[in-house]
């Protein structure tokens, strides 16, 4: 048993990895939990790690299950090959890939983190630089900005914000 490469029809890597699993495939597809902006608040989400693609495990003998109704499944695009060769991943790159997702899942990638220099989108700041400080439990976000030449604390949507890179980042606090 070897594990190869699912390519799915665009946002569908679910949809595949359901209708594969319903055909009694064993199929794996890793997850990246990440903060979203939804409707204006910071949402946590999963997300694939790899966009459109999946991995599924099956048997290259004669024996093992026909790979013929991979194809017509639902959500998926093709099986990966190269040539005329399906694409083999090896079983450590998979569990490395499961270890990293654990890992992950309890520590999800937050959109804003403490220190990250931030633009006010809107409002009566808007277009004001501030410094992210942290989401306050109520679906606000905590930013200090200089006022009259000394940092104050502001409490924003976090839809309000727009992160800056580093390269645009000018003024220091």
């Amino acid at each position: 048993m070897h594990w190869y490469v699912i390519h799915t029809k665009p946002r569908q890597e679910q949809r595949a990895l359901f209708n594969l699993a319903q055909q009694g495939y064993n199929c794996y597809l890793p997850l990246l939990t990440t903060e979203k902006l939804h409707l204006g608040a910071l949402a946590l989400v999963q997300e694939p790690l790899f966009a459109r693609y999946l991995f599924i495990r099956l048997d290259a003998s004669q024996s093992g299950k026909s790979w013929a109704p991979i194809r017509s499944t639902l959500g998926v695009n093709r099986l990966v090959s190269f040539g005329t060769e399906p694409a083999k991943v090896g079983t450590d790159l998979i569990e490395a890939l499961r270890c990293h997702s654990k890992r992950q899942h309890q520590q999800p990638k937050r959109l804003f983190n403490q220190g990250d220099r931030v633009q006010i989108k809107d409002g009566p700041f808007a277009g004001l630089e501030a410094i992210y400080q942290m989401t306050d439990g109520e679906r606000r976000a905590m930013v200090l900005i200089e006022l009259l030449s000394r940092p104050s604390q502001l409490i924003i949507a976090p839809g309000s914000l727009r992160k800056l890179p580093a390269s645009e980042c000018a003024s220091s606090y």
